[in-house]
């Protein structure tokens, strides 16, 4: 019997990719770990292995499509033995099963962050139901929740009863399967729509601008802060952080360095930046604070156990924000060196999945661009976001008379649902103690 090969699943948060590119063509004989496409997300470019043996009876989605949904059908594999053009024109009858897995390994392109490891896109399709769930495809999901339908009173016809599309729509048409009135009221409003793409062309003179279509990163970036600033009640906290004690100590660990043979002769072992202390005073910070290093759950508070501390990094096209695993338990150097390969793997787009994804809180840094302060806007599942400004000197006063020192202003962003004003003080305070008392982090 022939296999549809769908569209698999990168990610947790992925509903639709772009077919980059097919490395097998119609007739080439495939086995299980043969590297068959590569599909771009809106996070990365990764290769997709086979699963199965057989042949390549046809390629339904040509490379270079964009927009290719998750389960959509993009090839046909016949069988071992099978007759390749009966499986070419059975195929769509066959069993949909995401007959490729993704080779997270040879990941090549990050576009952005998410929150959470990618789950394997090789399951073959569950029965519909399992206890209380439903099984359907995203877009028999997104279809129903926008009509106001009962997704487990609704029976599917797709492969093991799962619900898809023509499922939902004919149940709109039947006007049956709606969901409880009680469910409905409890759904908040919509949100204002955007101005559409005419009317703000409208107030703009012809052959005054060009249009530059966006990608997926871009995309990505204005859904997630859109939903952030949409569901999350922001609060802000700033403090200065006096910052003398810790560039001195900067420059003796730094002149400390030992020297290491490379390629491209000797270098030193290791070059602390005040990114990497920040990165450090933060994860201590969660560590004093454990009620702050949490994230926000309908059902539960979810409190972490280690400081995964996520760095925005910027990329042609936007931004990712590779993660420091367990930044409480590593020293600067470890800090210092893990961050330099994650922000150059970050520019060449060669950053893994679970390399981005996740984390606990992030660290937001654009004082090196000369500016003072700003509020940063949060990335769930974080409750927390810093945002670092620039360390300039300022008059400030001690014991009755004005110095000059070097202050950072700093803006800690919570989620108010998880971190309230009275904690987020104390996690800023708690940061602002060891900036200022850096040789607490060498311990």
């Amino acid at each position: 019997m022939p296999i549809n090969i769908t569209m698999p699943a990168l990610s947790p948060t992925m509903e639709e990719g772009n077919l980059a590119k097919w490395l097998v063509k119609e007739g080439d004989k495939v086995g299980p770990g043969d590297v068959i496409a590569e599909i771009e997300t809106d996070k990365a470019t990764m290769e997709v292995e086979a699963v199965d043996e057989g042949t390549v009876a046809k390629i339904v989605v040509p490379a270079g499509t964009e927009g290719v949904k998750v389960n959509a059908l993009i090839a046909i594999l016949a069988a071992d033995g099978e007759d390749v053009g009966a499986a070419a024109k059975g195929g769509d009858a066959a069993p949909a099963k995401a007959e490729a897995a993704p080779a997270p390994a040879k990941a090549e392109a990050p576009k952005e962050t998410a929150p959470a490891p990618a789950a394997p896109a090789a399951a073959v399709a569950a029965p519909a139901k399992s206890g209380d769930r439903t099984f359907s495809s995203p877009l028999a999901r997104r279809i129903a929740k926008d009509a106001g339908i009962d997704l487990s009173a609704v029976t599917g016809s797709g492969p093991h009863g799962r619900v898809i599309k023509k499922d939902v729509e004919a149940a709109i048409s039947g006007g049956g399967a709606k969901a409880p009135a009680a469910a409905a009221a409890a759904t908040p409003a919509a949100a204002p729509k955007p101005m559409s793409d005419d009317t703000v062309l409208k107030l703009f003179e012809e052959g005054s601008y060009e249009l530059v279509p966006h990608d997926g990163m871009r995309k990505t970036i204005a859904k997630r802060l859109l939903e952030a600033k949409s569901t999350v009640p922001h609060f802000y906290l700033t403090v200065d952080c006096e910052l003398d004690a810790l560039l001195a100590l900067r420059a003796q660990i730094n002149a400390a360095s030992p020297m290491r043979k490379t390629e491209k002769g000797d270098v030193p072992a290791y070059k602390l930046s005040v990114n990497d202390m920040i990165i450090k005073a933060m994860a201590l910070a969660l560590r004093d604070v454990p009620d702050a290093n949490v994230s926000w759950t309908e059902a539960n508070m979810v409190k972490h156990k280690h400081s995964d501390v996520g760095v925005a990094v910027s990329i042609p096209g936007g931004l990712i924000t590779p993660i420091i695993r367990k930044a409480e338990e590593k020293t600067l150097s470890t800090i210092s060196n893990e961050m330099k390969d994650l922000a150059k793997r970050a520019r060449d787009r060669k950053l893994k999945p679970e390399e981005y994804q996740g984390g606990t809180t992030a660290v937001s840094n654009l004082g090196m661009f000369g500016v003072k302060d700003f509020a940063a806007i949060i990335n769930p599942p974080h409750a927390t976001i810093l945002a670092i400004g620039a360390g300039e000197e300022r008059a400030v006063v001690k014991k009755g008379e004005i110095k000059v020192a070097t202050v950072m202003s700093v803006t800690l962003s919570t989620d108010h649902r998880a971190v309230d004003g009275a904690l987020g003080a104390e996690l800023a305070q708690a940061f602002k103690r060891h900036i200022e008392n850096p040789m607490g982090m060498l311990v």
